[in-house]
């Protein structure tokens, strides 16, 4: 249950689970209910398959390019603190959103559920970090099976947020917003903070 947890809390983070509705309401606020359900039924699934695909095939691809667990877990630690900050202090970060760039094409095109919707916002550089790093750190099959339980439920809680993205805005508004993105960040630079520490111990550069 421990690592459900912690693998829920480190992607709740790097998701952005809020702030994905916020960019969804401001991105469809033209589009009907029908259209809004559409695309973000389309772009969980897209995200989801997105995540499987890296936290299957995530030793694999280490392998390849020779990449170590503890390399990886100190890496993305670092990422991830990164990202912390970011929400802690309220600065604009690609790790878990777009770039103005990105944003502006966006608002252009018709079908947003695969750009930005399920990459990069919902599976985005932190998110698929996060899920390597989750996934190569499982000790056993029912650590495995826990962390993809966690992506289910959190690209579940990204489609019910969807869904009702419009009255979350007016609910929370951006002050609550706010609130909600800083405790978050507060979380996942400990958990970070946490991963860097165990990277570079298992990495025997400490030594003893």
């Amino acid at each position: 249950m421990n690592t459900f947890l912690v693998a829920f809390a480190t992607l709740f983070a790097t998701v952005g689970v809020a702030d994905i509705a916020f960019i969804f309401a401001a991105l469809t606020k033209d589009n009907t209910p029908a259209q809004r359900r559409t695309f973000a039924t389309r772009g969980v699934l897209i995200a989801l398959a997105i995540l499987l695909f890296f936290a299957v095939l995530g030793n694999a691809i280490l392998d390849m390019f020779g990449i170590t667990i503890p390399a990886l877990r100190t890496a993305g630690g670092v990422l991830l603190l990164l990202i912390a900050i970011d929400m802690v202090f309220a600065r604009h970060s690609g790790g878990t959103g777009t770039t103005d760039e990105e944003e502006r094409e966006a608002r252009q095109s018709q079908d947003i559920s695969v750009f930005p919707l399920a990459m990069p916002l919902m599976a985005g550089p932190g998110a698929i970090s996060a899920v390597i790093l989750l996934t190569t750190g499982a000790r056993s099959d029912l650590e495995f099976w826990l962390v993809l339980a966690a992506i289910v439920v959190i690209l579940a809680l990204c489609w019910l947020t969807l869904l009702i993205a419009i009255p979350i805005q007016r609910l929370l508004g951006l002050t609550g917003l706010s609130v909600v993105s800083r405790i978050v960040g507060i979380l996942l630079a400990a958990l970070a903070v946490q991963f860097i520490f165990d990277g570079i111990r298992a990495s025997g550069l400490l030594g003893g």
